[in-house]
């Protein structure tokens, strides 16, 4: 898979101001793509951790999704909505599905408990690590108490 041109991902930078934004970003963009997913980013070191969600996201505790990590995204992707051109990654149109911040509440190498505050996707979400891939986690929404 080949990753986001330069030039594409430099007129991405150009085109949004992130100093506006509210940190720490959170969004999750609907992608269609070669196949329709939902792209989960959340910021952390100035950059979006990001995966791919093959289903619409969890909305109820109970709700498990594949979340495959992707590669890291300026953080100026989260504002993102339009046309990714052909020959670049993930060609195909984006629009954003839900948006707002986060809290970290547990920070392992293995698994991210977050608090979402998005207009969408309200309370704790967990991703967790597992195998057989590398890049294979869950994303879930966590029992309230």
């Amino acid at each position: 898979m080949s990753e986001i041109t330069e030039s594409f991902c430099n007129d991405i930078v150009k085109q949004y101001d992130s100093r506006k934004m509210v940190r720490p970003v959170y969004v999750i963009q609907e992608h269609h793509a070669s196949r329709l997913h939902w792209d989960l980013r959340f910021e952390f070191d100035g950059v979006l951790k990001s995966w791919a969600l093959p289903k619409t996201p969890p909305t109820k505790e109970g709700e498990k999704r594949l979340a495959v990590s992707v590669p890291d995204h300026p953080v100026q992707y989260a504002l993102f909505e339009g046309q990714i051109p052909e020959g670049n990654y993930g060609a195909g149109s984006v629009k954003i599905w839900d948006r707002g911040t986060f809290e970290t509440v547990e920070n392992e190498p293995k698994k991210l408990v977050l608090n979402i505050k998005g207009e969408k996707l309200q309370g704790k979400y967990c991703l967790l690590h597992f195998k057989p891939r590398e890049n294979n986690w869950l994303f879930f929404k966590l029992k309230t108490a």
